[in-house]
């Protein structure tokens, strides 16, 4: 999802404005103990669909890794990693996760996971330079998912019916929710697919946001293909993507290039668009290689992880992951993450939430750390 966070803004994490109004935002639930019995049934029943829509089984996951391993998910390469050394062990880093976009193909490998079937994590991670605001958080939770494929189904065709029953595991899920608390479900039967290439072509001055706005408003359910790569005018096409997960290279029969994408949906209380998800066909060898140097990093084929997909030791595969957090958000009709996620935001945020009828979970509704100034 294209951010749109403002740094120069000391509130720049708050909703909308007409969230913020007199009036413009209730809460769902009140009682904290029916919120939570709500959290748990929409993560449990996504995840029961997903699994069942592309024949997905989960396993444990961990909560670190060696930085010598290169199994950490890069994300856009700039971010910090949550680093540890342990005790007995001076001069290990160990680092919380930001994904598991890389640990999951290993571990296809791992459990031998035949082609056609797939693995899913109920991941627990931290960014810790994420923009903390009403959709994002220090703190991230999602089904980490990933699928041995045939290196024949490396193709948009492929990715198109993977996304076709991820979302249908959306959609069930919201008719579920309808069914069992009575929130009244907003999603179209079916997604609707556009390509980044395309909106430039259609809206070359509009912002990312803004495109995405366009297609979520007149879709409500959009699965946007092509994320992450430059434009010819070397600006981001859409929104940045590490080089050695997702395909955002290879040229479709479209013209267009990049075998990924996010998930959006039109936010009913937001009024915007929201992702519940980004996933893609992952690099083969020789996409590895190229994407390693067009973002100038082409040291990193010598981690170990590196190595394994070059020897073909790790197996093709398409995978990504789904906001566990985000995606209650969406079907509890929260205007705050924070009131589905034990976090930590900007006090004076929080105050201000406060005064709107916005109540976050645990300490993230606390003005300050009440341990802060401890020794």
């Amino acid at each position: 999802m294209a951010c749109t966070f403002d740094r120069t803004d000391p509130l720049g994490g708050l909703p909308p404005k007409h969230v913020l109004e007199d009036g413009g935002y209730s809460p769902v639930f009140t009682d904290k103990l029916k919120l939570e019995e709500a959290l748990q049934f929409c993560k449990a029943t996504l995840e029961d669909n997903l699994k069942a829509n592309i024949n997905l089984v989960r396993v444990s996951a961990p909560l670190f890794v060696t930085r010598a391993s290169g199994f950490n998910d890069n994300l856009n390469g700039t971010e910090r990693p949550a680093t540890f050394e342990p005790r007995d062990f001076p001069g290990t880093h160990l680092e919380v996760p930001f994904s598991l976009a890389k640990w999951k193909r290993w571990a296809l490998h791992y459990y031998n996971v035949e082609a056609g079937k797939g693995l899913v994590t109920d991941f627990r991670g931290l960014r810790c330079d994420d923009d903390v605001d009403y959709t994002h958080s220090l703190y991230v939770d999602q089904f980490d998912w990933e699928k041995h494929i045939d290196p024949k189904d490396r193709n948009v065709e492929y990715l198109k019916e993977t996304v076709k029953g991820i979302y249908k595991a959306f959609y069930d899920t919201e008719q579920a929710m309808k069914e069992k608390f009575g929130i009244e479900p907003v999603l179209p039967e079916e997604v609707h697919f556009a390509t980044s290439d395309d909106m430039i072509k259609e809206f070359p001055h509009a912002t990312p946001k803004e495109r995405e706005n366009i297609l979520c408003k007149k879709h409500k359910a959009v699965f946007f293909i092509g994320i992450g790569g430059m434009k010819e005018d070397g600006q981001l096409r859409h929104d940045g993507r590490a080089p050695d997960y997702d395909d955002w290279i290879t040229e479709r029969p479209d013209g267009g290039f990049g075998l990924n994408g996010d998930f959006l949906v039109w936010n009913p209380v937001l009024q915007q668009s929201f992702e519940l998800s980004s996933m893609g066909i992952r690099v083969n060898p020789e996409v590895l290689l190229k994407q390693l140097d067009l973002c100038h990093v082409p040291e990193r084929k010598e981690f170990v992880w590196h190595r394994m997909l070059l020897d073909g030791t790790l197996p093709q595969t398409i995978g990504g992951g789904i906001g566990q957090s985000r995606s209650c958000q969406f079907f509890l009709r929260c205007a705050h993450i924070g009131e589905v996620q034990h976090g930590w935001y900007n006090p004076k945020e929080v105050e201000q939430l406060k005064e709107h009828n916005i109540f976050l979970l645990g300490l993230g509704e606390f003005e300050s750390d009440p341990a802060a100034k401890s020794t």
